[in-house]
């Protein structure tokens, strides 16, 4: 996945907007042209990602940082190893060492979940789906970040591809007149409806869908469901599946399996950058 300069620009703006403000007063105790050199450890094991980040968060702030990574995005680090070493003006490392960790941190969690899940699957045919439930305002660097753990990207948004869930069907009327409509209004988008029992299966794939989510489906249900579809849609299985049982899921077969934990349920890495002085 590509993230556009101009978004990592964007979010980093907003982030020293907020947290720098009018300027940074504590920074005003650093003489103006003093320099110091600084290093990024992990405490605890993780997921590298948002390295693009940090580099943009001190560019913001000041022409003359200079950064070297020992780690790439996607990269395993253990706890206490060094990620990177940064030197320029004090003052704008100290200022800009809270953005900094927190995009690094942030992004690191989800990657780091993300790979014990991708972890969890290797060896089937299954791909593990990250969902919508993000952070708002860091969409796109969440789901960069599910792609370096070595999950992968559902939908962006709710404008590149179609997916008719329970309250959609219910105002629509039915599967088939939701699928319908959804194919007259947007014919080059992908079509995926939500079932919730067998018979909904049947006619989501009387309605030629391109995609089923199957919710809440035990794995024998599911693959149950795998029988009666016979290839006329890809499956993706939803709902009560957590790391602890996810192989199970993906042993049966099922396509892609979409998990609101890659993005939601993280925790955040043990990160700390430590000053000295040249």
């Amino acid at each position: 996945m590509i993230i556009p300069q101009s978004y990592i620009e964007n979010s980093v703006s907003i982030a020293l907007s907020e947290d720098v403000g009018t300027g940074d007063v504590t920074g005003l105790l650093i003489p103006e042209d003093e320099v110091s050199m600084a290093t990024i450890i992990t405490r605890d094991n993780a997921t590298i990602c948002g390295i693009d980040w940090v580099e943009e968060v001190f560019a913001q702030l000041s022409h003359d940082i200079h950064i070297e990574w020992e780690v790439e995005d996607g990269d395993e680090a253990e706890a206490g190893q060094t990620l990177c070493s940064l030197s320029g003006n004090s003052r704008a490392l100290l200022t800009g060492e809270r953005s900094a960790l927190n995009f690094l941190q942030t992004l690191s969690a989800t990657a780091t979940v993300a790979r014990l899940y991708a972890n969890e699957v290797k060896g089937t045919d299954c791909k593990v789906l990250d969902t919508r439930k993000t952070i708002p305002g860091m969409r796109i660097a969440q789901k960069y970040a599910v792609s370096c753990g070595g999950c992968h990207n559902h939908r962006i948004g709710l404008f590149d591809a179609i997916l008719i869930k329970e309250n959609h069907i219910e105002a629509a009327g039915s599967i088939a007149r939701a699928v319908e409509e959804a194919r007259f209004n947007s014919p080059d988008l992908t079509i995926e409806v939500e079932v919730e029992n067998m018979d909904e299966l049947q006619q989501a794939l009387e309605a030629g869908v391109d995609r089923i989510m199957l919710d809440n489906f035990a794995p024998d249900q599911i693959q149950k469901a795998i029988e009666i579809t016979d290839k006329r849609a890809e499956l993706e299985a939803s709902g009560g599946i957590t790391l602890e049982n996810i192989r199970e899921y993906a042993e049966t077969g099922v396509d892609y399996i979409s998990i609101g934990a890659l993005t939601k349920d993280i925790n955040s890495i043990d990160l700390s950058m430590r000053f000295g002085l040249f």
